[in-house]
């Protein structure tokens, strides 16, 4: 498209589709497709549907924390049905708390985007939007919400602005003496979950783009993963955060100096994830409850953080085992001297000599030379030196233990015995305190509240030695974003539910019981024959076990965005392309237009494509707003059972006949639907109460007669095999006999007719009546009135 440039005075009456700036006329806009009705939205525009989704799922509270602190009026205690000092109530509260969370996460995820923008323009200059020829459809959040197609990376620049104008505007709402509605305040953090989304996608498609990640690529390598995989022979260096550049830049240098088999270079939380992206010879150690742990080990000899999720006291860490910390980001600086504009030989005689123990560098060329130079030094001064107890300091650490009870076990998050199993060591049995290695969390206020000062991080660690040098697991390079042509296949199976749905199991590494849950989840529904993708810590904990054949899941099955296939989608910004596969999937499947259509699209997602999204372990302001995201596309959230402590659930109530009504599109009537999804946020306590509750959360009221029977085998079969019974609310599934699973059909309409009075022909193998509904093969369900094609 030629691009035109007039200066003076112009006549515009007679163009179409031109961006006006003072001083000239720019290229002409691309009219890809209509534009829709609300591009780049602000606070309001979607607020009719985020009150559609709350009138169905009403917000649920569990306050953990019955005061408001907020200002200085305060603090002024909400219970009983009190205000406080400036008129708010405690549902107000508790919905301000989660916007303010949602906001804390966005502004994470955005100011990653923008800071790896920025970098990158600057280092590798503007470079045009290429996803590979399996994509057409690149960046589908982008084009839902601000109807905007990128096609160079300069292109984001406008979008950044975009969200970060409207995290001032929520921002602004959560000051005393603003918003009073608990579901405005809901409404509001639906929206910054919605810029969230739009964030990641942003900052993934950067790193895509300026380092050619892998673009979607389901045949993605395999790395490895786990503490027992780090070769200690070798120099280690240690990566820790999100934002990838400067380790980029770790990894151009040794290419540069031929250095990738001399120098061990492994990661911890999404910096790992993208650093093997980028390069497949790089490791992961393991997700965020290993970082305290590894560090403490003393392997390795180099620290290199950039952003987010990376321990406050890692620098008090890095010191007890003499090894330099960098500092990348001036988002965490931790009190070191900046060093940016200092050479990288003075920077590393500094670090060497131990006068500091770490250094800001900002520059991440720079960072990644002094990080690659120095841990050869480092290595080298390091060697001998003991950072785990030994023999005789294990036994006399757990001797020391008063087994009192009183305080590690009440500070534990997960109230781990812990001096039970120190006791059963001073006796010479050490399994029960190696067993504790993998449900602690990694968060060590056991130790800040020991009588006896007792290291017990690192007594646990000690114990646990033998299991941690065998945790060597393989993992799939994150592949991206899902290939329109995998969307094609498998379109018509989702919404159908021939495919019986999408896992994704994403979020935090909190669990209630150790990593192997997420594992197990993973493989029951990939065998399942489910769409399962993971992103971030969970893609990374699940990678930790092997089958009876010595595999992990990534081995055993492909990386394809299919029915009985294993997906990492990436880090944390990946997890946008799970709302862009069911994105493409109204787009390329259903033929409706995305662009700035956010509302026609959710409901579309909400009553066909049938997905659900799993944080087991959420922990962070991030997991709260991707949680809202994803709640406000559509897609219901289970979350694991510290996930109350976010102070707020979206519940359906399946005997409320008003909230399940809908329109037929077709015709504008109204039919009363099954509860399909019936939660849009809920926790679960035990992985057996979870399972079942996944399974359930994919059934759509689109679902055809196949696809029904599909989803209730699974639905009935992971009940009985977690729960030990059939699900008390299976009934309200079943539209008609074909809905019912062939194998068992004839027992089940017989409870249906003993067990629930519905009228059945037992002979005739028919239902007569007691579904909600009856099953109609073109009912268009949907929430919107402006969808309704004629009324009655």
């Amino acid at each position: 498209m030629t691009k035109t440039e007039k200066k003076g005075n112009i006549e515009i009456e007679a163009l179409k589709d031109v961006v006006v700036n003072i001083g000239g006329i720019e290229e002409e806009e691309e009219e890809w497709e209509p534009m829709g009705p609300t591009p780049m939205p602000g606070i309001v525009d979607l607020r009719d549907w985020d009150y559609k989704l709350m009138d169905r799922y009403k917000p649920f509270y569990a306050p953990y924390c019955e005061m408001c602190c907020f200002c200085t009026f305060g603090k002024c205690d909400l219970t009983g049905g009190k205000k406080g000092a400036c008129g708010l109530d405690m549902t107000a509260q508790q919905a301000r708390f989660v916007t303010i969370a949602c906001l804390i996460g966005c502004s994470a995820h955005t100011a990653h985007g923008r800071h790896m923008l920025n970098e990158i323009l600057h280092i590798y200059g503007d470079r045009e939007i290429d996803m590979g020829t399996g994509i057409n459809i690149e960046a589908p959040l982008t084009r839902l919400i601000t109807g905007i197609k990128p096609k160079r990376l300069s292109d984001f620049i406008p979008v950044l602005d975009y969200i970060e104008e409207q995290i001032a505007q929520v921002m602004d709402s959560v000051h005393t003496g603003q918003e009073g509605s608990n579901i405005d305040y809901e409404s509001k953090a639906f929206h910054v979950g919605m810029l969230d989304s739009l964030g990641k996608e942003v900052a993934d498609i950067v790193q895509i783009v300026a380092f050619d990640l892998p673009k979607g690529d389901p045949d993605a390598p395999l790395v490895e993963i786990g503490m027992g995989c780090i070769d200690e022979t070798k120099p280690m260096l240690l990566v820790i955060g999100h934002n990838v550049v400067p380790s980029v830049s770790v990894i151009d240098y040794m290419r540069e100096h031929d250095l990738e088999d001399k120098i061990e270079v492994a990661g911890i939380c999404c910096t790992a994830i993208d650093t093997t992206r980028y390069s497949d010879r790089a490791k992961i150690v393991g997700s965020i409850g290993r970082q305290l742990r590894f560090v403490r080990s003393g392997i390795a000899d180099v620290i290199m953080v950039d952003e987010q999720c990376i321990r406050a006291d890692i620098l008090e860490q890095a010191k007890r085992t003499h090894a330099p910390l960098i500092a990348t980001n001036d988002k965490a600086l931790y009190g070191l001297v900046d060093r940016t504009d200092d050479s990288a030989d003075d920077i590393i005689t500094i670090l060497v000599s131990g006068k500091e123990p770490g250094v800001v560098i900002l520059d991440p060329v720079k960072a990644g030379e002094v990080a690659v130079r120095l841990v050869q030094i480092m290595h080298e001064k390091r060697k001998g030196l003991v950072h785990l107890p030994t023999d005789e300091e294990f036994k006399e650490y757990v001797e020391m233990c008063q087994n009192c009870d009183a305080n590690c076990v009440i500070a534990c998050p997960q109230g781990l015995p812990i001096g039970e199993a120190n006791k059963a060591a001073a006796a010479g049995n050490i399994e029960p305190l190696a067993e504790l290695f993998d449900l602690c969390v990694g968060c060590g206020r056991c130790e800040q509240v020991c009588k006896k000062h007792i290291p017990i991080v690192d007594v646990i660690h000690k114990a646990a030695l033998p299991l941690v040098r065998a945790e060597k697991g393989m993992i799939r390079v994150g592949r991206g974003p899902v290939l329109d042509t995998e969307i094609r296949n498998v379109g018509a199976p989702l919404v159908l539910g021939t495919i019986p749905g999408i896992i994704a199991i994403v979020g935090c590494g909190n669990y209630p019981n150790g990593t192997k849950d997420v594992y197990i989840m993973a493989k029951e529904f990939v065998e399942r024959k489910y769409i399962v993708v993971l992103t971030g810590c969970g893609a990374m904990d699940a990678a930790l076990y092997r089958d009876e054949d010595g595999k992990t899941l990534y081995e055993k099955y492909p990386g394809d965005f299919d029915g009985g296939c294993i997906v990492n989608i990436g880090s944390c910004v990946s997890n946008a392309h799970i709302h862009d596969a069911a994105i493409k999937v109204a787009s390329i499947f259903a033929r409706r237009n995305i662009r700035a259509n956010y509302a026609e699209i959710a409901d579309y997602i909400l009553n066909r494509v049938g997905a659900c999204g799993m944080a087991w372990g959420a922990m962070s302001q991030k997991a709260a707003s991707i949680a809202s995201g994803v709640n406000r596309i559509g897609i219901p959230v289970v979350i694991g059972p510290h996930g109350w402590k976010y102070r707020r659930a979206y519940l359906g109530r399946k005997d409320v006949d008003r909230d399940w009504m809908v329109y037929d599109a077709r015709d504008g009537s109204k039919v009363r639907i099954e509860p399909a999804p019936e939660h849009l946020l809920v926790a679960a306590d035990t992985l057996e109460e979870a399972i079942p509750l996944m399974a359930r959360l994919c059934f759509r009221p689109t679902d055809n007669s196949m696809g029904r029977q599909v989803k209730l085998t699974h639905y009935m079969d992971l009940s009985m095999k977690y729960l030990g019974k059939y699900p008390d609310d299976w009934p309200v599934f079943v539209r008609t006999e074909a809905d019912l699973p062939l194998a068992k059909k004839e027992e089940y309409l017989r409870i249906l007719k003993e067990d629930y009075g519905w009228d059945v022909d037992l002979e005739a193998k028919k239902i007569i009546s007691g579904p909600i509904r009856k099953f109609d093969v073109s009912f268009d369900a949907t929430n919107l009135e402006q969808l309704i094609r004629e009324n009655k």
